[in-house]
């Protein structure tokens, strides 16, 4: 039976290939730890093994396990659908947003974060794929909605995020975080500055890498399959 520490030193290792592949540091691509449904437990395991950064999809459920951890000095990102009225929790307790893909939510992230605290990271969300199911906004949107997250106070937009349809079709798949890649670049010419591309999850994360991810997002691969 593998442990959590095998599997993230083998998806560490997966990382790395995949960056030297794409003639990149490893060091410029970080592991976030996709924890939803899981028990305090297995993420401290995680921890102790070296991970520091987990993202949650579901805001009791994050703010519990924030709780429970709070000794650990883990950087908790929320990688989930935001409904406007639980904004102020992941607000106050949360240092990424990875899904913003309406100005209303920025506003009141932006308004519950307070000017007392460090900036809240936040990316905006694109459907890059284009699929009736998935959140995020079109491309043809995330310009408005970039530019206008951009001047919020108590924000700083880092980039953009995408969960493309998953697919066994490595060209596919490289297409569509290419796609996200060449909209970070373009919006970047408009005067924004945008480090930051996350994608890539268990199954994809290599594709990711070799377009430009900075952030790849895993779950199964560290902790399995969930129940």
């Amino acid at each position: 039976m593998t442990t959590i520490s095998t599997n993230l030193q083998a998806v560490r290792a997966r990382i790395a290939a995949a960056a030297d592949l794409a003639g990149r540091a490893a060091d410029d691509i970080r592991l976030l730890a996709a924890s939803k449904t899981l028990p305090p437990e297995r993420l401290r395991e995680a921890a102790q093994a070296g991970q520091c950064a987990f993202g949650e999809n579901y805001v009791q459920e994050g703010l519990a396990k924030i709780a429970a951890l709070e000794g650990l000095d883990l950087e908790w990102h929320f990688i989930g659908p935001l409904q406007s009225n639980k904004t102020r929790p992941v607000a106050e307790h949360f240092a990424w947003v990875h899904g913003i893909e309406r100005l209303k939510i920025a506003e009141r992230l932006s308004q519950a974060r307070g000017a007392q605290r460090p900036p809240l990271q936040v990316c905006v969300q694109v459907n890059i794929s284009g699929e009736a199911s998935k959140s995020g906004v079109s491309p043809g949107e995330t310009a408005a909605l970039a530019h206008a997250v951009a001047v919020l106070p108590n924000l700083r937009l880092r980039g953009l995020m995408a969960i493309p349809e998953p697919t066994a079709d490595t060209a596919l798949a490289r297409r569509r975080f290419a796609a996200l890649r060449e909209l970070r670049d373009a919006l970047n010419k408009t005067g924004l500055a945008l480090d930051t591309l996350s994608m890539g999850m268990s199954l994809d994360l290599e594709a990711a890498i070799l377009e430009g991810a900075t952030i790849v997002r895993v779950g199964t691969a560290i902790f399995g399959e969930r129940a």
